[in-house]
């Protein structure tokens, strides 16, 4: 039996005992390893209809969505319409935030790697017209500028609804549809929607939330984010042998199973590039390439890519020199815990390659002075105050607001304890993770000047 065979029967064996442990009401994976592709599925799409998930079922892939902009944007570099290193404006003249010095500086590049600076939680509506993401750009002439470009990485989302746009300037046509022709069909993918109407078509999952802490996962009340943020990762939903299926054409240096060119390998292999490193978060990549998330482990690295919308989770890991790929699609609950369990056991016996250990708390922290960390770092989603006590006890209140508050976020309070360095930790875990928090620069009072949980967050009023 060969190693494919082997994770095959686990699969099957251990994805429904899994999703139980893990409250996930439905979850679907596939596997490449040896060329060969296998896929399973299990639980339900929806715990109002009760309608099962099957191998063909379509899930949101959320912000993985990115890796498929960012190989629109390569793509026509290949066609040699595109530089990387000018300024965006050369192509998209009307881009404007509110710091023009910097918004005529900011480079193609730089967005794809997340470190053009400026806010990027942006969720606005703009109508589900073919013109949604060309009027997102007008939305963002307020947005402020966190810190200068290429000093540090914070994920932006608006940046990727930027890239879209620029794709449909020089396709000259809408992003959807161009995701449609210059990768969906050369692809030869069956089983992918851009937007409601053709997820209808398949059997789709539906996001579950929960309404309070400890609480089943329930239906969630609308199926996706507003179509403007499409190329940030709002709407596109597929199964995972799909996603695989994109993910090979990476693995196979730029070509589609019937051998169509999609990428030049050059330009497949600059993808994977790093370009600037994390700080260390413990639970997202070391580094980012272009479009690719970076996971450098003592094994090798891994390029892959997360998605979250709303009440769906999404996980794609590649390791290339092994030829394997793994893609695991979710509608709610625990989903990380069960992304850490099947991904540790296929990635052991399939590519000998083993998932860091998470961060956690120690279990004896160190009591700390907290005067550098303490104040109020404010973004677009949400405001966090973190305080220290009397007794010396760190607390984070995170309260949550524009989109996050209408999606049913609700405010809470943690205490945080010394990590590592300008780093404090949650002392209980959210959804299976300790997420570290790194505090970092100076505002020039010895107070830290930024909040940095993969965006950074800038101290209110710094």
């Amino acid at each position: 039996m060969t190693a494919l065979e082997d994770v095959d029967t686990w699969i099957a064996e251990q994805l429904p005992l899994l999703i139980e442990k893990y409250d996930v009401p439905g979850a679907a994976v596939a596997v490449l390893a040896g060329g060969e592709v296998i896929d399973h599925a299990a639980g339900l799409l929806s715990r109002t209809t009760e309608v099962e998930a099957t191998v063909d079922s379509v899930f949101q892939i959320g912000s993985i969505t990115k890796v498929w902009t960012a190989t629109l944007v390569m793509q026509l570099v290949d066609e040699g319409a595109l530089d990387l290193d000018v300024p965006i404006r050369t192509y998209l003249p009307e881009f404007a935030i509110a710091d023009e010095s910097v918004a005529e500086k900011i480079t193609t590049r730089q967005l794809l790697k997340h470190t053009a600076g400026f806010e990027g939680d942006i969720f606005t509506d703009t109508g589900s017209g073919d013109d949604c993401v060309e009027k997102y750009l007008a939305v963002l002439h307020e947005v402020p500028q966190l810190f200068p470009p290429d000093t540090m990485f914070s994920y932006n989302n608006a940046g990727y609804c930027v890239l879209g746009r620029l794709v449909e300037v020089l396709r000259g046509k809408p992003y959807d549809v161009s995701l449609r022709e210059h990768l969906i069909t050369p692809l030869g993918l069956t089983h992918t929607a851009t937007d409601p109407y053709e997820a209808i078509l398949f059997r789709a999952a539906v996001g579950h939330l929960q309404p309070e802490p400890d609480a089943p996962a329930q239906a969630a009340p609308v199926w996706a984010l507003t179509r403007s943020n499409i190329p940030a990762g709002s709407m596109l939903a597929m199964r995972p042998r799909d996603l695989v299926a994109f993910a090979r054409m990476h693995l196979d240096g730029g070509t589609a199973a019937d051998g169509t060119r999609v990428l030049e390998a050059a330009t497949v292999a600059a993808m994977q590039v790093p370009q600037v490193e994390l700080p260390d978060l413990g639970l997202m990549g070391t580094h980012w390439g272009l479009g690719w998330e970076l996971f450098e482990t003592p094994d090798g690295v891994l390029v892959g890519h997360d998605g979250n919308t709303i009440g769906q989770a999404a996980f794609l890991r590649v390791v290339p020199e092994k030829g394997v790929v793994i893609a695991l699609l979710t509608n709610g609950g625990d989903a990380f815990s069960l992304y850490r369990d099947l991904y540790s056991h296929l990635l052991s016996e399939l590519a000998d390659v083993t998932l860091p250990a998470l961060p956690a708390p120690p279990t004896e922290p160190e009591t700390i002075d907290a005067s550098r960390y303490v104040g109020t770092y404010s973004a677009e989603v949400f405001d966090i105050d973190v305080t220290q006590d009397d007794a010396g006890r760190i607390w984070m209140d995170l309260t949550p607001s524009g989109i996050a508050e209408e999606l049913g976020e609700k405010a809470e309070r943690k205490e945080l304890v010394h990590y590592a360095g300008d780093s404090l930790i949650p002392v209980e875990a959210d959804r299976g993770m300790f997420m570290p928090h790194a505090f970092l620069g100076d505002d020039g009072d010895g107070h830290a000047l930024y909040l940095h949980v993969g965006r950074a967050v800038r101290r209110a009023g710094a």
